[in-house]
């Protein structure tokens, strides 16, 4: 059980005056990432399904006693929601220290956005890039500030499919999910080039992805095998206070001050693929994701 749980963060850090944001903090990994948080300092709430996210947030709230965990409206499969959500919290809040990219689909049958990209693209990289892309600005004012893009070990075995971004040649529900969470590792190490780069110093911005370990959570909600296995596995997975901690150290850990566009799990640096270093795919993937959603973002 102790060799399943994983690493632990064992920082101490507080967030006195700091906001985070979590996407999809209403359940599983999130809603763990989202509690921890929140005893430290004041914690946006950003999910789909408002009633489920009030309910995660008033827990948090008589847990911690902290009252400063706000819920906000976000569907990543919708664009519009996105733009929505970044323009309300904008007018709301003067800053905004550290975003955490954690929310996500798994494994769906084959269905689209409300902008026509694949399910698993849009919402695991597509929407958090945009996300990210408006949010930006705000991040840079309140620096240092942070980015960690919630990704798999799965990316291992993602590939890019240009030539079929959004399945309509061939779909694997299997597949697409792992194509999307290397898409998480690309988009995390070319935004960490392009901050670096522009950057006077490393530390004022950072953005790094994670693994959080094979968590006992609904995320397998959409195939039947998998829940059932998931079921009678489940001793051998991270409950999702375990699959939290990489999500939170990535969030706090001082150590992690200056690091940038790195890949961890279990609290500590772990392998990419070399798909997942591919600095040329990187940029292509940042150019037509700029493309499908209508920005420039140089």
């Amino acid at each position: 059980r102790r060799y399943v749980a994983g690493g632990q963060c064992k920082s101490r850090a507080k967030l006195e005056g700091k906001v985070v944001i979590i996407t999809g903090a209403n359940t599983g990994i999130g809603k763990e990432t989202a509690r921890d948080l929140a005893r430290r300092g004041k914690v946006v709430v950003a999910c789909r399904d408002i009633a489920k996210a009030e309910a995660a947030a008033s827990e948090i709230r008589a847990e911690t006693g902290n009252q400063q965990v706000i819920v906000k409206k976000l569907d990543l499969a919708d664009t519009k929601s996105i733009r929505e959500f970044a323009e309300k919290f904008l007018a709301e809040e003067k800053e905004l220290h550290i975003l955490i990219n954690n929310a996500g689909v798994m494994l769906c049958p084959y269905s689209k956005t409300a902008d026509g990209f694949e399910m698993h693209l849009g919402v695991n990289h597509l929407g958090h890039f945009l996300l990210t892309f408006l949010l930006l600005e705000r991040l840079k004012q309140s620096a240092p500030a942070r980015i960690v893009n919630v990704s798999s070990l799965a990316h291992h075995g993602g590939r890019i499919r240009f030539h079929d971004l959004h399945g309509e040649k061939s779909y694997n529900r299997g597949l697409a999910y792992c194509h999307s969470k290397l898409a998480n590792v690309l988009f995390t190490r070319e935004l960490a080039r392009r901050l670096q780069g522009k950057s006077q110093r490393r530390a004022e911005f950072t953005a790094n992805a994670l693994h959080p370990g094979s968590v006992y959570s609904e995320l397998v909600r959409h195939s039947f095998v998998m829940t059932w296995l998931w079921k009678v596995f489940s001793f051998f997975l991270k409950t999702p206070w375990e699959g939290a901690q990489t999500s939170i150290y990535c969030a706090v850990a001082e150590e992690l001050d200056s690091v940038t566009g790195q890949y961890f799990s279990d609290c500590q640096p772990a392998y990419v693929s070399p798909r997942g270093r591919d600095d040329e795919t990187a940029k292509k993937l940042w150019s037509v994701s700029c493309e499908l959603l209508g920005i420039q973002w140089d």
